[in-house]
């Protein structure tokens, strides 16, 4: 009985061992086709124009009056930000401004509300910070002799579709300049302007 049960575990094994040897690798599949390039892709040459996502903010001062709009543009490589402000809407001169955590301007005149930077980082405010800088950070804005101001800035570090989340965004122009470098908002002074991003 023993040399029995010994016999059929021997075949069960050497069928085990059969069926392994006739099992076949599956075929590995095809590695996918490399993304082209930015240069192998069709642009305006060829009539080919990205969806480009459009929001704007109304730009508002000290004293929660309308001194202007804000453009933005999501482009397929980054963000267009083009502000144009009336006469009268800031001081001659270099001003800070930022994009900011919250689209709320309702405390008029201190602008608090719009929150802290997009994508604040403790210690890593400022374009020129090594350790920055944060999303919300663009070039100064410069503000002529009767205090209108046009601007244009590309960011790459946000895009339109984050900045219109829940609980939205603000754009905040700072009375004075941004250094770019000293924390928390590089010495750019109070909130002077909002505009909530829509």
């Amino acid at each position: 009985m023993l040399s029995r049960i010994a016999l059929l575990g021997s075949a069960i094994a050497l069928g085990a061992c059969a069926s392994v040897a006739q099992a076949t690798p599956q075929e590995a599949e095809a590695p996918a086709a490399p993304l082209p390039e930015a240069h192998e892709m069709p642009g305006p040459d060829e009539g080919v124009f990205p969806l480009m996502a459009h929001a704007t903010a109304d730009m508002v001062g000290k004293k929660g009056e309308s001194i202007g709009e804000a453009n933005l543009l999501d482009g397929p490589n980054g963000l267009i930000i083009r502000v144009e402000l009336a006469p009268g809407s800031l001081s001659p001169g270099w001003h800070g401004i930022h994009l900011h955590a919250t689209g709320d301007c309702s405390d008029v005149g201190m602008y608090k509300m719009s929150g802290g930077h997009v994508g604040k980082m403790e210690g890593g405010h400022g374009l020129l910070n090594p350790k920055g800088p944060e999303n919300g950070d663009l070039p100064n804005i410069w503000a002529a002799a009767d205090g209108s101001a046009g601007y244009e800035a590309f960011t790459t570090l946000d895009t339109l579709g984050a900045l219109v989340d829940e609980d939205g965004s603000a754009i905040i122009i700072h009375e004075g300049e941004d250094d770019h470098m000293t924390q928390p908002i590089g010495g750019a002074g109070a909130r002077v302007a909002c505009g909530v991003i829509k």
